[in-house]
């Protein structure tokens, strides 16, 4: 993934309208991994849009009741990519499955999407209910995308351990410490 970055970071996937899916268990990086190569391109001159998933389904929605779904698609289409993040976290009922895949659809092959989510694709009936609609909106997403799985122990599992560590050496330190005595001098007769 390493060697990866730099080229997703380039942002010739856009020009393509390519999507960028990372995967793995909470606590792996895929957030962040996502913001830096989100925030290289926006240093490029892109137009990137960064939301939860939850956010822009409750968006999508909002502009669906009122009856302006299509327009609301037209002005998130100006940012050449959209990061979706933590798409697994939330069930999705059958409006909000159906104004995702709506968006979805509507970019495919023309405008990028980076997701990141929690849940294998194998799980992504969770998301979207109907195993059609499932199926479709991957095929979709994997059309033409860069696939990273993010694996190892969750960071800040590591990060929480290492300050647990760092704590307990600091006060064992601190309490294991002897106090100073005082520098005694003798002095003998002359």
């Amino acid at each position: 993934m390493a060697k990866l970055l730099p080229t997703l970071c380039e942002g010739a996937f856009l020009d393509r309208g390519d999507n960028v899916l990372l995967f793995g268990l909470p606590g792996r990086g895929k957030t962040h991994v996502v913001c830096a190569i989100g925030h290289e391109l926006i240093r490029r001159g892109h137009r990137v849009l960064f939301t939860p998933t939850y956010a822009l389904v409750q968006r999508l929605l909002a502009a669906k009741r009122d009856l302006r779904l299509e327009k609301e698609l037209d002005t998130i289409d100006h940012f050449d990519a959209v990061i979706l993040d933590d798409i697994g976290y939330v069930q999705q009922n059958r409006d909000e499955m159906e104004v995702l895949f709506t968006f979805l659809a509507a970019r495919y092959e023309r405008r990028s999407v980076l997701i990141t989510s929690n849940l294998v694709f194998s799980e992504w009936n969770r998301i979207f209910k109907d195993p059609m609609t499932t199926a479709a909106a991957i095929d979709r997403l994997v059309h033409h995308a860069t696939i990273l799985e993010m694996a190892g122990p969750s960071i800040r599992a590591e990060e929480a351990r290492k300050e647990a560590t760092t704590a307990l050496t600091t006060t064992t330190s601190t309490t294991t410490t002897p106090e100073p005595q005082p520098s005694t001098m003798e002095v003998g007769e002359m």
